[in-house]
């Protein structure tokens, strides 16, 4: 399939999951028992490019990991601005299925509403994954070439919001004073305050990253230098 034919059919699909997304919880954060973190690490060999995905699951209240669980395989789809779920959402599906516990959250690396089409990999997943979803990126991406982010206060807690044609994309928050920030966006069955509360209560002293996916990040590279 040439890479102009499947830009337009993954537009389609996104356009069409688009209409789906539902920015208002679907579950009580008091209810809350795993949380499931996951990235992808990259590498090439030779022509072809490969990835490890890593979930680790954490216990919301201890930050105990219960689970870590990873799979690798080909990347089949080329890169292409704006479709990263597609190259990513097959492994993340066989690490899924790999599972022993089952997590009421899913907290990528990335993003998810923070997207041209409000389909990160974070909202993407979750139509597969039946399970809410929230992105938390380390970098900021710019959604439209032109809007940035307005810091927030220095203090731990602080945000402004990413806002983008009278919209809210996402959320610049300060998990730690004086540090840099993170990018919160909603991915599916959440709110966007809900996404906050539970990346900061998932924050501990060592990094302004939330536990899953550092963990899940922690894993990415251990497992890649293990497997090229």
């Amino acid at each position: 399939m040439e890479i102009n034919e499947m830009q337009e059919k993954f537009l389609e699909q996104q356009n069409e999951l688009r209409d789906r997304i539902t920015v208002e919880d679907s579950l009580d954060v008091d209810s809350l028992k795993l949380i499931a973190g996951v990235d992808l690490a990259y590498w090439q060999n030779g022509d072809e490019e490969y990835a490890v995905c890593c979930i680790v699951i954490v216990d919301y209240m201890t930050h105990e990991i219960i689970e870590k669980k990873h799979y690798s395989g080909k990347i089949e789809v080329p890169y292409m601005p704006g479709f990263l779920a597609f190259r990513e959402l097959p492994l993340v599906q066989k690490t899924v299925e790999l599972l022993e516990n089952e997590p009421d959250i899913y907290m990528f690396d990335g993003n998810g509403y923070l997207h041209p089409r409000n389909m990160g990999i974070a909202t993407h997943a979750s139509f597969y994954l039946n399970k809410p979803t929230i992105g938390v990126a380390k970098t900021y991406f710019r959604v439209d070439n032109k809007t940035d982010y307005i810091e927030p206060e220095k203090t731990a807690g602080s945000f402004t919001d990413i806002i983008i044609n009278e919209q809210v994309y996402g959320r610049v928050l300060r998990t730690h004073s004086d540090v840099k920030p993170v990018f919160v966006s909603v991915g599916n069955n959440i709110s966007l305050d809900t996404a906050t509360k539970i990346t900061m209560a998932l924050v501990e002293k060592e990094s302004h990253i939330p536990v899953p996916t550092r963990y899940a990040d922690l894993e990415t590279h251990i497992e890649r230098e293990r497997l090229r």
